[in-house]
């Protein structure tokens, strides 16, 4: 279960394919990928710096894939966000799910996912014509993952 931060950008291709070798069990690869828009609440968004907690973000992510794998018949998964300074049209995060069956990797995905915006210590603070801000969390992103809690 890889997890990777970094400031580098991510060949979405080549993470894949290298989650996915030497593998011939997989039948199913679903991914997800976050870019930086140019426009959030209303606002022209220059920049975004994300900032995050080293260690203890990875053993974060860690724990939500580790309980993907405890949901859904996944083989593996791979998490990679990236940290500094990003402007629009970059990419933010991957994440990659390999599976046997669609079902089981299209619900993993989503679930880290879900969790990453949750759980994940990490802060972005966007440039906007009106200065510096820090993206709050929204409610939206909390109603996305607690859908995912079991009732016992």
């Amino acid at each position: 279960m890889p997890v990777r931060i970094q400031n580098e950008d991510f060949d979405i291709g080549r993470e894949v394919a290298q989650l996915r070798r030497d593998n011939p069990q997989v039948g199913a690869v679903a991914s997800f990928v976050g870019v930086v828009r140019d426009l959030n609440d209303g606002k022209t968004v220059a920049e975004m710096t994300l900032e995050h907690y080293p260690g203890m973000t990875e053993k974060a992510i860690e724990e939500i894939i580790g309980q993907a794998k405890g949901r859904w018949q996944v083989y593996d998964a791979l998490v990679v966000h990236r940290i500094g300074r990003l402007a629009p049209l970059d990419q933010i995060v991957l994440v990659v799910v390999t599976s046997a069956h669609r079902g089981d990797a299209f619900a993993a995905c989503e679930f880290i996912m879900d969790y990453l915006k949750t759980q994940a210590p990490f802060w972005k603070k966007e440039k906007t014509p009106d200065g510096a801000r820090w993206v709050e969390a929204r409610a939206s992103d909390d109603a996305a993952a607690e859908r995912w809690q079991t009732k016992d």
